[in-house]
């Protein structure tokens, strides 16, 4: 047995019928896991310690009800069934569905309100996300999904944010962090992904006496000033990279695994590609701090909590990974 061999766990279970709202639980439990349903009372789900820990927990619930519960772990050679098993765990129709109320949504999106087209949008990848978490064997499905929410943030942009910068084909060159401190930095006001995620990351890492300064519009960045993230900018968009990444790649910050994270959260955010788990849940919290927060001043300070966090989060998981 090689270790490509297909594993599986089956639950098989019993529970009396009295036992009516704590079944309906376990249920409801098995179906967030994206278990497939192989008769009453017998699950199956694609092997992984996760996976086998949730299982447990379910079968160790219906125990302590009264009832029986088993779990087995067997290879492809015992079961002999893949290519049957396989088709239980197609995501193709989910992925369908959400695709057309993205295209349906971008229809929508040019009559609605900016927090309402936001909100809609995040309904969209929080179900996408959802989606992938069971989706144990990916095909063209997601990647059609990706696509489609790709363009929506598009979309949106193009509805909401004009001032969006248009990626250049250029060199990305490299520059000494010593001589920009105590810099002006400028940017467009009304923060959002990339422009606070870059504001962090010269504030923590490239120029920590930073000076900022919030357009109304990108003409009125002073010449002085080191702009970033609007067309014409100092640091913008090149090629295939935001302007996060542009920053990362400039002042050689490339080989910190934990900014590397941040950085592909954040092109994952700002122009989609592939899914970052913890996104929809930080763009969330942007949302909200950014309507809560009564300046971009403020809102940097706030959002700059997070990234910490999620900087220092992202260290702990590579060093224990190591």
């Amino acid at each position: 047995m090689t270790d490509s061999t297909q594993r599986w766990l089956i639950l098989i279970m019993s529970l009396s019928g009295r036992a009516g709202t704590p079944r309906m639980r376990i249920w409801r439990a098995l179906r967030s896991l994206g278990a497939a349903v192989m008769r009453d009372g017998v699950y199956l789900l694609p092997a992984n310690s996760l996976r086998k820990e949730a299982l447990q927990q379910q079968a160790d619930a219906v125990r302590e009800l009264g009832g029986k519960a088993l779990l087995l772990e067997v290879d492809e050679s015992t079961m002999d069934t893949t290519e049957l098993l396989l088709p239980l765990f197609d995501r193709t129709s989910d992925f369908q569905d959400l695709v057309e109320d993205v295209s349906e949504w971008q229809e929508a999106c040019p009559s609605l309100e900016e927090r309402e087209a936001q909100r809609r949008l995040i309904q969209l990848q929080r179900r996408f996300q959802a989606i992938v978490e069971v989706d144990f064997f990916p095909g063209l499905g997601r990647e059609r999904a990706i696509v489609a929410l790709a363009e929506a943030e598009a979309v949106y942009n193009r509805c909401f944010v004009p001032d969006e910068p248009q990626a250049i084909q250029a060199d990305i060159p490299e520059r000494d962090r010593s001589a920009f401190r105590g810099r002006v930095w400028a940017t467009r006001r009304r923060l959002w992904v990339d422009r606070v995620a870059s504001a962090w990351l010269i504030q923590r890492f490239i120029d920590p006496e930073a000076c900022f300064l919030w357009l109304e519009s990108p003409a009125q960045c002073p010449p002085e000033a080191l702009g970033f993230d609007f067309d014409g900018a100092t640091f913008t968009h090149i090629d295939d990279k935001v302007t996060f990444e542009v920053l990362l790649a400039s002042f050689n910050l490339e080989g910190d695994p934990a900014l590397t994270r941040v950085a592909e959260l954040v092109h994952y955010l700002d122009v989609g590609g592939l899914s970052v788990p913890e996104a929809v849940g930080v763009k969330l919290m942007l949302a909200g701090a950014r309507e809560r927060c009564e300046n971009d001043d403020i809102l940097l300070e706030h959002i700059g909590v997070l990234l910490d966090d999620l900087y220092h989060a992202y260290q702990v998981g590579n060093s224990e990974n190591q």
